[in-house]
């Protein structure tokens, strides 16, 4: 990890604060942040950096959602259509489940409708989440206490959290990794937040013969989901040729050749945006690399 710069930190301290915007106080703020002290959240915000490592900024940056390595993001046909399904959910409170490939900007884009809009959290699911996990990370990310009481008062509580605020969304990434016990669990969350709070689910086109297969064998919760989805999928489509050349452009690679040649990885790629972000990267070092052979000769 190369060395923070004062400008960086700086940066990570203004996103930081207006992260902490998003909540009733600062407090509130560091407790939905995983591994960060709420006296460390005050020392950054009021530019206090003397005892806070390069590695507390990074995690914090991560967890904000600010991208140190200054890739510019761009307004995409698929990055437009997820903006607009999380802003339909927000302002009108409803349930979608947004479906796509892997690496076609998904979590790219709910982590920057994070950062610019208020009452908006972020919960990236996994494979070995349990019931207390799930609930205690909605908890975590609402700025609700997670020690020291049981389950049902902590989501009691985070509940009257979400609910008091103006037009609240929330956004489960990677919805497809929940176990089914999990999946059903949430039915009961969702009875309790329905028409109090937008809810957006994130996942990789396998939920559809997941959800086909529930409702086949009539397993717990499938039915419910499905009804609570519209029983329609938000699909979203791989990205462009020319989504592909705006990205380059945007991340300063002018030269033509060097676009096409990231155009044909793409391509190769089935458009997959973590490989064209890896190929811009990879062109515009080697033409750095050429200018600096051409400097000294």
């Amino acid at each position: 990890m190369k060395e923070l710069t004062k400008q960086d930190k700086d940066s990570i301290r203004d996103a930081l604060m207006e992260y902490c915007s998003n909540y009733p106080s600062q407090n509130r703020a560091g407790e939905s942040l995983n591994g960060v002290s709420t006296a460390t959240v005050s020392q950054i915000c009021h530019s206090k950096y003397a005892n806070i490592s390069d590695d507390m900024f990074s995690r914090i940056a991560t967890q904000i959602g600010l991208n140190l390595e200054r890739w510019t993001l761009t307004e995409s046909s698929t990055f437009s259509r997820i903006t607009f399904a999380m802003t339909d959910a927000q302002a009108y409170k409803n349930t979608t489940w947004i479906v796509g490939d892997a690496g076609c900007g998904k979590t790219t884009a709910a982590i920057e409708y994070r950062r610019a809009h208020r009452n908006v959290f972020y919960l990236l699911c996994s494979e070995d989440m349990k019931k207390s996990d799930f609930v205690r990370e909605i908890a975590r990310q609402v700025g609700a206490p997670t020690d020291g009481t049981n389950l049902r008062d902590t989501l009691d509580y985070a509940i009257s959290l979400i609910t008091f605020l103006n037009n609240p969304l929330i956004i489960f990434d990677e919805g497809d990794k929940l176990t089914d016990s999990v999946f059903s669990y949430f039915i009961s969350i969702y009875n309790r937040l329905e028409n109090k709070s937008g809810i957006v689910f994130l996942s990789t086109n396998y939920i559809k013969r997941r959800i086909e297969n529930g409702l086949r064998y009539n397993k717990k919760g499938y039915k419910e989901i499905h009804s609570r989805i519209g029983r329609k999928f938000f699909d979203i489509n791989v990205a462009t040729e020319q989504d592909v050349y705006a990205i380059c452009r945007a991340n300063g690679l002018t030269d033509m050749a060097e676009i096409k040649r990231v155009q044909r990885e793409a391509a190769q790629g089935e458009y997959d945006l973590r490989r064209v972000k890896r190929v811009v990267h990879a062109c515009k070092r080697i033409l750095e690399a050429k200018r600096t052979e051409g400097g000294r000769a």
